[in-house]
């Protein structure tokens, strides 16, 4: 769901040819699968794309200039992964509004409010996160 809003962030800034997104998990479980459909009912409900095929994390994610983790343990897995552990930031730190190390739950235990609920958290970093992006421009 980040990715898809992110994307769009950066179209809508006129930035989409110049910044490369990707979205990638740090296990295998669900590679070559599409997103969870109440993922995609919401971004979809909202204007976003909902297409997407699930990939793991390889080398060239972990080349980029920033690693944007969900939550902790994302976090942690991509910093031992890379000589830079700096460059792995939580998306919501990104929101002036979150407490200090905030993260975005996984929903897919939950029903399609946390779905939603999962969404404004994004949509409240994004502005941040895309701020960064420009200042590394």
């Amino acid at each position: 769901m980040a990715e898809k809003v992110f994307r769009a962030a950066l179209d809508e800034a006129g930035l989409a040819e110049t910044v490369t997104v990707t979205s990638a998990g740090t296990g295998g479980w669900h590679t070559g699968e599409p997103m969870d459909e109440r993922a995609a009912e919401v971004l979809r409900a909202h204007g976003y794309d909902a297409s997407h095929v699930a990939r793991q994390v390889d080398s060239t994610v972990l080349s980029a200039n920033v690693l944007v983790a969900l939550d902790a343990g994302h976090r942690r897995a991509l910093r031992d992964s890379v000589p830079e552990p700096d460059r792995v930031v939580l998306l919501r730190s990104f929101d002036p509004d979150s407490p200090d190390d905030a993260e975005v739950p996984d929903p897919y235990y939950g029903g399609p409010d946390g779905f939603a609920e999962v969404l404004r958290m994004i949509e409240a970093a994004v502005p941040g996160l895309l701020e960064r992006v420009r200042k590394e421009l």
